[in-house]
């Protein structure tokens, strides 16, 4: 999540957003009947970072977030794995004022493995899919606090290797904020129900938190820590990346995210795309 918000006191924008009800230029409009061009919000994306974004697409708008490709890699204990992703992509679709539908395709996926006893194995194919919804609470039409609720279901539609197929879900609470000397900053808490290799399900406590500022007129930056608590153990990863505005509807970005404790790829690079119609 990357945009840019004007420094406002923190106390003041949770009054308001309470105490007064938000005057959209949304109102009124729905997927049937979609805000006209002129009148849309600055558009916020869902990428690079892991941060959701709090902020909905418009109504009757649609908005591709895409990665040309990803890579991973990890060691652990003599064993290396590495993970190609080509042209993952969140189909997202706003249906109302604050309310957003979406879907997560990934076309195309490979996963090879080496380990000393059984050598390289390779999968790919199709990955899981997995289903949205997004609600902004409050301040999907200010410069300032904003926060939102997502709920996400992953559906078992991967490939043999690449998924568990079982069915997974996760219920988040992304927010964003105005930071002092002109950056702003993201943070998300996430609670995803997985399961293990035998098929135990379990909880997984997700936390993020990202900082972005302008660094020309068209360039933007950002860093971000991502914490996981998966079965007792820590997930984490230190990420970083930069995006270039190009007109109103286009972002491009690239980034890369290190890996902070074993559980986590050692790194992940990535370049992608957003693009709203």
């Amino acid at each position: 999540m990357y945009l840019t918000l004007q420094a406002r006191r923190f106390y003041a924008l949770v009054v308001v957003s309470i105490d007064a009800p938000e005057v959209s230029a949304q109102s009124g409009h729905a997927w049937a009947k979609p805000v006209p061009p002129e009148r849309l919000r600055t558009m916020t994306t869902d990428r690079p970072d892991s941060t959701e974004s709090p902020y909905t697409v418009d109504p009757g708008h649609v908005q591709l977030e895409m990665d040309f490709a990803n890579l991973s890699r990890d060691r652990q204990k003599g064993v290396s794995a590495t993970e190609w992703g080509v042209v993952p992509f969140n189909l997202r679709l706003g249906l109302t004022t604050n309310l957003e539908a979406g879907v997560f395709l990934a076309p195309y996926q490979e996963v090879t493995i080496v380990t000393p006893a059984a050598g390289r194995e390779s999968y790919s194919g199709f990955g899981d899919i997995t289903l949205r919804a997004k609600w902004n609470v409050a301040g999907n039409d200010t410069d300032g606090f904003a926060w939102g609720l997502m709920a996400d279901l992953k559906l078992p539609t991967a490939a043999a290797g690449l998924g568990n197929g079982k069915f997974e879900g996760a219920v988040a609470l992304p927010m964003a904020f105005a930071l002092p000397g002109g950056w702003d900053g993201g943070a998300m808490t996430a609670l995803e129900v997985v399961h293990t290799d035998s098929g135990r399900r379990r909880a997984v406590w997700v936390n993020t938190l990202a900082v972005g500022r302008d660094l020309s007129a068209k360039v933007g930056g950002f860093l971000e820590l991502t914490s996981a608590t998966d079965d007792g153990r820590q997930v984490a990863t230190f990420n970083g990346g930069l995006t270039r505005r190009v007109g109103l509807n286009v972002q491009l970005d690239c980034g890369v995210n290190f890996g902070l404790a074993r559980g986590a790829p050692d790194q992940t690079y990535f370049a992608g795309i957003t693009r709203r119609y």
